[in-house]
């Protein structure tokens, strides 16, 4: 059977996402949240012009070396400073204050010399002006953000300078995890002398939390029908990843038991190493359902791949792994039938030249190989065997 390739598949799970519900959230709960609305500035900012340094408020027609200047008054930040600058005047001034009415410009403090009741100034008419300008960072009804942005602390503070205490956002799905397989035990139980314990579910918990979703562990189930289908009726949530039990062994009674109550599989298999049994179907009531393999670097990697953007656009966003350029440090053999992601290790060189080294043993069950990576090489399908110097995509996982 003829698998589809990672962008076919997830175009595929993707059209059958339906973005949540909008409500209003504090900026201090939005960080990683999609925008459902723009976000519009009110007012100008800065709202009025303002001093870039302290200094002298004073006229541009008085500025010249020697010149010496009646003070008049002070603008401190936050303050009006209650006074015009005419000819011959200067007020004292502060970064971040308003400029006098009659000011256009501020000598710094650098190049002045206070005497008693008067300045005398050493600046040049040409020397730097030291103003902001009204509105010279955004002006009153500009879109500062626009619908579908994904927020972060930058963000967070352009919509906190335009005055908003919240943004409206899709709420951030709940994700369910269940891990199945009577091999599997959760950490810290006592494991028999046949199990291994669940690697997948702690880290795909995570990975769940910092792509903008919340997280909930359902499992593990055990290998048959009545186990698998209790766990999915044990609550209410958004999106669905098993984990395990994606392949067609007698033991896998994931897809089975997802039949038996009238899901529809729309993706079974992708053209991808590792991570080739991952498939996509949604239940009856429009659950969407992820299914993901057993092996940990298996599931990670179609965790970057389908469950990140699966939920972006439960948010009404849409992200794209990171992929960069790196040059490869070790030879690697040409690449088989499906893509690969590799993992690697990337450095940067004290020259700025990014350079990758994939690992020798990419079996996906291999923890410690996994843990030890922080990137994953992109090898097209049929790809050929490539010398140390070649140019490779690599794509970074998120933070």
């Amino acid at each position: 059977m003829s698998l589809p390739s990672v962008e076919t598949a997830r175009a595929t799970m993707l059209s059958a996402i339906v973005p949540l519900a909008a409500k209003a959230m504090s900026l201090a709960d939005a960080d990683g949240c999609w925008l459902a609305e723009p976000v519009t500035a009110g007012r100008d900012q800065p709202p009025f012009d303002a001093s870039a340094m302290d200094g002298w408020a004073v006229r541009s027609a008085d500025v010249r070396p020697r010149a010496r200047l009646q003070i008049v008054g002070e603008s401190a930040a936050g303050h009006d400073a209650g006074v015009t600058v005419g000819p011959g005047q200067a007020a004292r001034i502060f970064t971040g204050a308003a400029l006098p009415p009659g000011a256009d410009r501020v000598v710094v403090q650098e190049e002045s010399e206070r005497d008693g009741e008067t300045v005398v100034l050493a600046a040049a008419p040409d020397a730097p002006a030291w103003v902001r300008p009204q509105g010279c960072d955004f002006r009153a009804g500009a879109v500062l953000l626009e619908a579908g942005t994904r927020l972060n602390p930058w963000r967070l503070a352009l919509a906190a300078s335009a005055g908003r205490a919240t943004v409206t956002c899709r709420r951030r799905p709940v994700v369910a995890l269940l891990s199945t397989g009577d091999e599997i035990v959760a950490p810290g139980e006592t494991a028999g002398p046949h199990q291994i314990y669940d690697a997948c579910a702690p880290a795909l918990a995570a990975f769940v939390r910092r792509s903008g979703g919340t997280a909930v562990h359902l499992g593990p189930a055990r290998d048959d029908d009545a186990s698998i289908l209790a766990a999915i009726d044990a609550g209410a949530f958004d999106l669905l990843v098993t984990v395990g039990g994606a392949s067609v062994g007698d033991h896998d009674r994931v897809k089975p038991a997802i039949r038996s109550i009238g899901g529809m599989l729309s993706v079974e298999g992708v053209a991808v190493r590792p991570g080739r049994p991952v498939w996509f179907a949604h239940l009856a009531d429009g659950l969407p359902l992820l299914g993901l393999p057993g092996n940990p670097a298996s599931a990670l990697v179609c965790a970057e791949l389908f469950l990140a953007p699966l939920i972006a656009g439960l948010q009404g966003g849409s992200t794209d792994p990171d992929m960069g350029l790196a040059v490869l440090a070790n030879p690697q053999s040409a690449n088989g039938p499906r893509e690969h992601y590799m993992r690697a290790i990337v450095k940067t060189d004290p020259d700025g030249v990014r350079r990758v080294r994939p690992m020798n043993d990419q079996d996906s069950s291999l923890v410690t190989v996994m843990a030890a990576a922080n990137a994953l090489v992109r090898r097209l399908p049929g790809a050929p065997a490539l010398e140390v110097g070649s140019r490779v995509e690599v794509l970074i996982p998120g933070p």
